[in-house]
């Protein structure tokens, strides 16, 4: 099945049930912020193994104890479902290791 962009009344529905999330330059965009290093990693680590397989893969870097991620989809120039599941994902992943 295509991909398709989500219109405008999807993206703002996602964002405003996860207001951690924002755009920034066309993307979904959010800053992860851990204990430590170790626990930083550890999410990236846990996140990548589900980010396979879904096999939609988010900008993101480590610094310290933050992670910062931007998530859009190539095929169709900028946001879609699969961003919001993506998103999704590493939010309860981030949950589970903070709790």
């Amino acid at each position: 099945m295509p991909v398709q962009a989500a219109s405008e009344e999807e993206i703002q529905a996602f964002l405003s049930t996860s207001p951690e999330w924002s755009r920034v330059e066309g993307k979904l965009y959010r800053e992860y912020h851990f204990r430590d290093f170790i626990q930083a990693f550890g999410f990236m680590t846990q996140a990548a193994l589900q980010i396979e397989k879904q096999n939609h893969h988010p900008e993101w870097c480590n610094a310290y104890r933050t992670v910062v991620v931007y998530l859009s989809t190539h095929e169709v120039g900028g946001i879609s479902e699969r961003d919001f599941l993506l998103a999704t994902t590493m939010d309860r992943i981030a949950a589970s290791l903070q709790a």
